[in-house]
């Protein structure tokens, strides 16, 4: 018999470590299906993660809910539906918090509740009601990324004296890093979305087109967002 707290450990290892593939969602999918007697812990670690992590994590979180609820509906196990359908509002409240520090991460949020609603997995009314609530919080004046490790207390310091995360001459201090990793895993999950639309648009164009319009990650917001952290982190390097 598997040790409750070893699968547990590796369960939220496998989530720490989510990319933008597919691949790796169905990986954690598998396992937490393999010890679906442990379903309630196991989730558990999805919230604990989405919690703890930091925005880019959360996303990718949010995109292997869509994937993990698909493969639980088809091995039955709807144990793992049911939880997530009964927390999505905690899920949607991590991965784009209230605040505005997930601004970023609203576009991801839809997308994934827009798969679930067609995976019947949520109804219409209440992705409505999500999405309400969401237009508040894209249009917060937040920047791309925060550093959610410390638990997004303000005063929490870093050892330099300052808090991760905060303003130096006027702006938000931000981890380039994460940045570059947004950047990279956006352009992947574009990809792909290209490459269904054309499987499910075929010869027509005009559909592609629709389609692309609605999903199509990159708008005026978005540039503007990236103008402001290119600012940001050359203020960094100059007080650096």
């Amino acid at each position: 018999m598997a040790d409750p707290f070893e699968v547990r450990m590796r369960f939220t290892t496998q989530l720490q470590h989510l990319s933008a593939s597919v691949t790796s969602s169905q990986k954690a999918a598998h396992y937490a299906l393999k010890y679906r007697d442990m379903d309630e812990d196991l989730h558990s670690c999805i919230l604990e993660q989405l919690e703890r992590n930091n925005m880019n994590n959360r996303a990718n979180i949010m995109y292997f809910i869509e994937h993990f609820c698909d493969m639980a509906t088809k091995e039955n196990h709807l144990a793992y539906v049911r939880m997530i359908q009964r927390d999505i509002l905690r899920v949607v409240d991590a991965v784009a918090p209230a605040d505005g520090s997930g601004a970023a991460n609203v576009k991801h949020v839809r997308r994934v509740l827009n798969g679930l609603q067609s995976k019947s997995v949520l109804s219409a009314e209440t992705v409505a009601e999500i999405d309400a609530c969401l237009k508040e919080r894209e249009t917060h004046p937040a920047h791309l990324l925060d550093d959610p490790v410390e638990g997004h207390d303000p005063s929490a310091k870093s050892r330099g004296g300052t808090s991760r995360g905060s303003k130096a001459n006027g702006a938000m201090r931000v981890d380039k890093r994460q940045i570059e990793q947004r950047i990279e895993e956006d352009r992947e999950r574009n990809k792909r979305l290209r490459e269904s639309m054309w499987a499910v648009s075929g010869n027509d164009a005009d559909e592609f087109g629709r389609f692309w319009d609605e999903g199509s990650d990159t708008g005026e917001d978005d540039y503007l967002g990236a103008e402001e952290e290119l600012m940001g982190r050359n203020q960094m390097a100059a007080g650096a």
